[in-house]
């Protein structure tokens, strides 16, 4: 199977090592083609999103299944949360049944936010985990500005989206994140039940 994943940016792309080496274990047999399309800044919207998804399902090489996973904070007023961007999205695209929208609430390093111990090592500084779920860290201040902040404290370097991302969950289990990242996990979900793996309850 083959499954193409539109996505924005850098960090998504330092994302695909650790996304495939949570796969693999769970796909015995069964790992998808994983074919990461960057967007360079945002997914898409409307006809031309439709366009992007329907290239990828008709292409040389055809994908069985498009994802696209955008972030809720785009720095426009797109999307009121994930649900509304999933929705939006759906809308766009139109009826297929082979598209399979997903948003990051509100942006994709939320999903970093489970392995603070590890970011607070690599920047080197001990600043608190932000509160609450890492899904509900807010427009005002999103994850990406607060990884960032940690890194400027620790005045070790500045924070790099790829390189850091991909240090941040190199020797890391998914999982954790999923536990706690309930759009983490339906992303993931959508993977595996596109190859007949076991869904994450």
């Amino acid at each position: 199977m083959k499954i193409a994943i539109l996505v924005e940016g850098e960090t998504e792309m330092a994302f695909k090592v650790a996304l495939r080496k949570f796969l693999e274990p769970r796909l015995p047999g069964k790992m998808p083609h994983l074919d990461f399309d960057p967007c360079h800044g945002r997914i898409p919207k409307a006809e031309k999103l439709r366009r992007v998804v329907e290239d990828h399902l008709r292409g040389r090489k055809p994908a069985d299944a498009v994802i696209a996973l955008t972030d809720v904070y785009t720095g426009t007023n797109d999307f009121n949360d994930a649900a509304d961007a999933k929705e939006k999205m759906r809308a766009w695209v139109g009826s297929n049944p082979k598209f399979y929208p997903h948003a990051a609430q509100h942006d994709f390093e939320a999903w970093l936010l489970p392995y603070w111990d590890t970011i607070k090592k690599l920047a080197g500084h001990n600043k608190a985990k932000p509160s609450g779920a890492p899904e509900t860290v807010n427009h005002q201040n999103p994850p990406a500005y607060r990884i960032a902040e940690i890194f400027r404290l620790g005045k070790i370097r500045d924070f790099n989206k790829r390189r850091d991302a991909a240090r941040i969950l190199a020797d890391l289990d998914l999982l954790v994140a999923a536990q706690a990242c309930p759009e983490l996990k339906a992303f993931l979900n959508t993977i595996l039940s596109l190859c007949g793996g076991e869904v994450i309850q």
